[in-house]
C-alpha cells in the first residue's frame, strides 16, 4: 500500500513538472520575461543615480538593499541554527 502511494505521488509530481515545462517560453524568444525594461533601466541609469561604476554592486546595495538584508538574515539564522544543533 505504501509503495503504491509513493508511485502515485511520483507520477503526479512528474505530470505537474511536464505541464509546467510545456508552458515555458521558447529559448531566445524576445517576449520572454527576462527581456523586459528593468535590466535596460539598470544599465542606463545606474551610474547617474548611484554614482557607482559597478552595476552589480549598485543593484545589490542600492536598488535591492532590503532584499539583500532579508537574504542575509535568513542565512545568519540558518547558520545559528546549524551551530546550535552541532554543539549539542
Amino acid at each position: 500500500m505504501r509503495i503504491a502511494l509513493e508511485v502515485v505521488t511520483l507520477i503526479v509530481i512528474g505530470a505537474l513538472l511536464l505541464m509546467v515545462a510545456q508552458e515555458m517560453p521558447a529559448f531566445g524568444d524576445p517576449a520572454n520575461p527576462v527581456h523586459n525594461e528593468v535590466s535596460e533601466f539598470y544599465l542606463e541609469n545606474t551610474q547617474e543615480e548611484t554614482g557607482v561604476q559597478n552595476v552589480v554592486a549598485a543593484i545589490i546595495t542600492d536598488y535591492r538593499g532590503f532584499d539583500t538584508l532579508g537574504e542575509l538574515t535568513v542565512l545568519l539564522t540558518a547558520i545559528a541554527g546549524l551551530l546550535a544543533v552541532l554543539r549539542s
